[in-house]
Parts: C-alpha cells; structure tokens; sequence
C-alpha cells in the first residue's frame, strides 16, 4: 500500500520493511550482548542509550568497536 506525502511523492512502505527488521534485528542483537557480557569505558545503562538513540545503526557499531570487552570468553 502505498502513502501519499504533502508533497505528491509515494512512498512505497514494502521497499523499507527489510530495513527496519535489520536494524531492529541489530539493535536486540546488541542489547543481548551488552546484557550478557561485560562492557568497556561506559555503565550498562549508558551503552544502552547510545545503542538505541545514538544515530541507528552507529550506536551499535560504536558499541560492537568500543564497548564491548575483548578479553570475554
């Protein structure tokens, strides 16, 4: 189904289900690790925000690079 903008552009809503579903499968994938792992540099709860609020998907790419301790097993 298609939605028509103000402006007269369609947006077909289908092309950007695929996206939103890898990003949103991403970020859990991140909450998970970050739930079951310990972190680097920051609490929990703030590579929390910066996963969820942090410009979709760099949070989690900052996470993942940053975070994350690599001495884990």
């Amino acid at each position: 189904m298609n939605n028509a903008v103000s402006s007269g552009i369609t947006i077909n809503w289908a092309a950007f289900a695929p996206i939103l579903v890898l990003l949103l499968a991403f970020i859990a994938y991140c909450l998970v690790d970050l739930a079951r792992h310990p972190v680097k540099y920051l609490p929990k709860w703030a590579w929390a925000l910066i996963i969820c609020l942090f410009s979709v998907p760099i949070g989690g790419i900052v996470y993942l690079i940053v975070g994350r301790d690599s001495g884990r097993s």
